[in-house]
């Protein structure tokens, strides 16, 4: 039997506090200071890795081997790494909203404000992505430079040059503005409708929102693959695998529901949402815990596909982040296999355990970190090679992009009443009950 719910008000306002600003704004201010410590260590040379002997290289040179590297590439690589990382997370809330209006599912309606707040925080990463491109790309992305497709050149490479048709800056810039123009424009008509329905009640924007979700879903089933190949597979030109789209969905995806459900548990812990029951969170935890293991299929098969084959230019893509590089990614490689899968696997296993506060945060925490990693093991040794690591910079690009995602978030909040209170489905999630 389903279990009543009162709520005393189905007027519920965010207040972004003056102290939640003041600690975010800490939190950049020590952000930039990291960065500004590690990019002087950098610049004097301290902290640098030189290795000699680079297993991964028996093949060949690394992607970026031809070019001198400059302390500047590790900066803009970890603007790379966080602007792709939080433009995943950012577009997951439109994801998540766009298959729950597509299925027409009730149970998420609850705390349906807080995905739909998620994506404002594009058009940051779309200006972050073009502006290292354009300032950075020449250091970061092999295939950008032009001797490679000059057959009298001695840098000529007839495999980066077959695919010039589609990896060429002319194009590859404006598949990023299709991509964020795109995902921006959808999620701004589903944000409308959901306000205006929020005024003026009926069905009508219901039945739109289901129609500009499904828009989505068939933009974004192209977009999730060709943008994984653009900002990530890209990197290692030579390197390619089938099964890489998924991946980084997968990886996008999981990392966007551990941050739907840390953002609910804290807010019901400060007060807010109290409508949002245990079976919300188990379904969340459900969600976490499945796409976990579903990332983790994916991130098996496609090692298993390239380590049977063991061709040359395939297992290179494995041999850099395993042996490569005097073994500095190795650490990165198992952590990510452990906090994506094994972690949530033995946290999120029984019932209880998803329907306790405490518990979901722990697991979601270790989804958010753990999936840094698997994008950091994913770009770092393609755009910086040995010179990689953990420094000053590394943790104060973290600080700065993750401050601006929380204040963006809470910026949203506030501008929508946290009860859709028209929704049709209201009664339907006010009853969830499992």
């Amino acid at each position: 039997m389903a279990s009543a719910h009162a709520i005393p008000s189905l007027d519920e306002e965010f207040e972004f506090t003056a102290e939640s600003k003041r600690r975010l704004l800490i939190g950049i201010g020590i952000g930039v200071a990291l960065v500004a410590i590690g990019a002087y260590l950098l610049a004097s040379g301290v902290g640098s890795h030189e290795t000699h002997a680079v297993a991964a290289h028996g093949a060949g040179d690394h992607e970026g081997g031809h070019h001198a590297y400059k302390w500047t590439n590790r900066l803009w690589a970890n603007v790379w790494l966080n602007a792709i990382y939080f433009t995943g997370a950012s577009v997951i809330g439109m994801f998540f909203m766009s298959y729950n209006y597509l299925a027409q599912a009730g149970w998420s309606v609850a705390f349906k404000r807080i995905p739909e707040a998620m994506p404002a925080y594009l058009p940051f990463m779309g200006l972050a992505v073009l502006l290292t491109f354009f300032i950075a790309g020449h250091d970061l992305f092999h295939w950008t430079h032009p001797g490679l497709y000059d057959k009298t050149s001695p840098e000529f490479d007839p495999i980066i040059n077959g695919k010039k048709g589609f990896l060429n800056t002319p194009f590859y810039v404006g598949r990023i503005v299709a991509y964020f123009g795109l995902w921006y424009f959808l999620w701004n008509r589903l944000r409308t409708f959901s306000l205006q329905e929020d005024l003026y009640g009926g069905t009508a924007y219901y039945e739109k929102s289901i129609k500009f979700g499904v828009a989505f879903l068939l933009v974004f089933g192209v977009t999730s693959s060709t943008s994984a190949w653009d900002f990530v597979m890209s990197i290692d030109t030579h390197w390619f695998s089938t099964m890489f789209g998924w991946y980084t969905l997968a990886s996008w995806h999981v990392t966007g529901l551990a941050i739907i459900t840390l953002t609910v548990v804290t807010l019901k812990e400060r007060g807010y949402m109290q409508w949002v029951n245990e079976s919300h969170l188990q379904d969340l935890g459900k969600f976490m815990f499945a796409f976990s293991i579903f990332w983790t299929y994916v991130w098996f098969a496609q090692f298993m596909l390239i380590y049977y084959a063991n061709l040359p230019e395939e297992t290179i893509y494995y041999r850099e982040r395993f042996s490569g590089f005097g073994g500095i990614y190795k650490a990165p490689f198992w952590i990510t296999l452990f906090l994506n899968f094994v972690f949530p696997f033995l946290v999120l296993m029984t019932r209880d355990a998803k329907r306790t506060n405490i518990i979901l945060k722990v697991a979601a925490w270790g989804i958010i970190i753990g999936h840094y990693f698997d994008f950091y093991t994913n770009i770092m040794p393609g755009t910086v090679g040995e010179h990689g690591g953990f420094g000053p910079i590394e943790f104060g690009m973290i600080l700065i992009f993750a401050c601006g995602f929380v204040w963006s978030l809470y910026s949203q909040l506030t501008k929508a009443n946290l009860v859709p209170k028209n929704h049709p489905m209201l009664e339907e999630t006010l009853h969830h009950d499992i």
